[in-house]
């Protein structure tokens, strides 16, 4: 799904944080929550990646509501893999840093 790439920090926890659906600020607030603040998207930057996540189907905007100026968007099944696999290489990393650095540990 993601092809082995490598996700930045900060579209892993856009996509984390879309595991519900969000507004864009909604988006913002929770992915500086998840990442103990180390994540601080610019609304340029969120919705910028936005619309790249929805081009590459992994999310999707839902139905605005009448009267409503706020997009909501959710992950997409495709998004959801690509999540998990992003999960795994991260976890596989881990396992494989602490074998070398073991006796530093």
């Amino acid at each position: 799904m993601n092809d082995g790439i490598a996700l930045t920090e900060a579209i892993y926890y856009i996509l984390l944080s879309l595991y519900t659906p969000q507004h864009g600020y909604g988006i913002m607030q929770r992915a500086e929550a998840l990442s103990k603040g180390r994540i601080r998207l610019a609304a340029g930057t969120l919705y910028g990646a936005l619309n790249n996540l929805c081009e590459k189907g992994w999310i999707v905007q839902l139905p605005v509501e009448s009267g409503s100026r706020k997009k909501e968007y959710k992950l997409t099944e495709k998004g959801l893999q690509v999540l998990k696999n992003e999960l795994k290489r991260l976890q596989q990393m881990v396992l494989e840093g602490e074998e070398v650095l073991r006796e530093e540990m």
